[in-house]
């Protein structure tokens, strides 16, 4: 039990000494961005203070909280410093929702400011920046919290049940993990929009509507739709999403407008779906599926196994 504890302790303070280590070099960069930036943009009134809170949104708050950790961690109070730390956590689920806005009012103020323009190039050549961008800056909170995550964890994995501090980094470890959460939910959102939006300008015209709230963009790909009559097979590119199933061809490659954009043939629901290995079974070359809609019945082939297994495995999650 004695050599369990040591154990314990070598690797419960080395974790500490690496938290604060890191600790240090991430308030560091922050300094940059609150120093250089935020602190002289404000005195100079280069930026209108409301857009000067959309690029930077809580950063200082940010910053000064972990200010105080470092000198909690420096003292070795451990559990006081993650306690006030704690309270300070969803400035960083605000920041992460903050972000895209960020970056596009930042992209905005850069090509329609010259002076704004000129006075980034002048900070960012500062010694200090050792060649690091604003926008490489600006995501680092984020980064932290993740950070944060691996290092409590492992405090908390190598502090004994009895300890005083265990019951406050169990709560901090808790707290932590929701927050990170929230992020990765406000992430997957954005990424989502993203793929949303990049799919409808894909789409010829403005018939279909594929931004709607709640669905979420699943995978796209090409597949040979199989005829019901002799005809030849016929290659369609396919997006899935939560709700529905779209098929579409390209247009015409010397339309004027559209010869890099898709034309929508057909919208699937996947209310009332039934999807079907028709073959691809077993390892021979590609397959084929069925999709029963009420009123319609596809068979879509693939030359690749791999290919059909992945679009079956998509559709039956996506009905289901």
């Amino acid at each position: 039990v004695e050599e369990q504890r040591a154990r314990w302790e070598r690797k419960r303070s080395r974790t500490a000494k690496e938290l604060l280590e890191t600790e240090h070099k991430y308030l560091e960069q922050l300094d940059l961005v609150v120093t250089f930036f935020v602190t002289i943009l404000k005195a100079k009134g280069t930026l209108k203070p409301a857009v000067l809170d959309t690029i930077f949104g809580p950063l200082e708050s940010i910053y000064s909280a972990s200010l105080v950790l470092s000198l909690h961690l420096e003292r070795g109070n451990l559990g006081p410093g993650l306690e006030n730390f704690c309270q300070n956590l969803e400035l960083y689920g605000h920041y992460a929702e903050n972000l895209e806005q960020a970056n596009k009012t930042l992209k905005e103020q850069l090509r329609k400011k010259k002076s704004f323009r000129r006075f980034k190039k002048l900070q960012e050549t500062r010694p200090q920046f050792q060649g690091q961008k604003l926008e490489d800056l600006l995501p680092l909170p984020l980064q932290r919290l993740h950070q944060y995550k691996h290092f409590l964890r492992d405090l908390l994995e190598n502090t004994s049940l009895d300890s005083a501090e265990y019951k406050k980094l169990e709560k901090a470890v808790k707290s932590i993990s929701e927050v990170s959460r929230w992020v990765q939910d406000t992430v997957r959102k954005r990424e989502n929009s993203l793929q949303l939006l990049r799919v409808q300008k894909l789409l010829k015209g403005q018939k279909t509507q594929v931004l709607t709230p709640g669905r979420w963009y699943i995978r796209e790909g090409w597949l040979l739709v199989v005829p019901s009559k002799g005809e030849e097979l016929k290659r369609r590119m396919f997006f899935l999403f939560s709700d529905i199933f779209i098929a579409t061809k390209p247009c015409h490659p010397l339309h004027p407008l559209n010869s890099n954009k898709l034309a929508c043939q057909a919208v699937y629901s996947l209310h009332q779906c039934v999807v079907d290995k028709v073959f691809g079974h077993t390892q021979s070359q590609g397959g084929l599926l069925s999709l029963s809609f009420p009123h319609k019945t596809l068979l879509l082939m693939s030359s690749e196994q791999q290919d059909i297994n992945d679009w079956y495995q998509s559709l039956t999650a996506a009905v289901r």
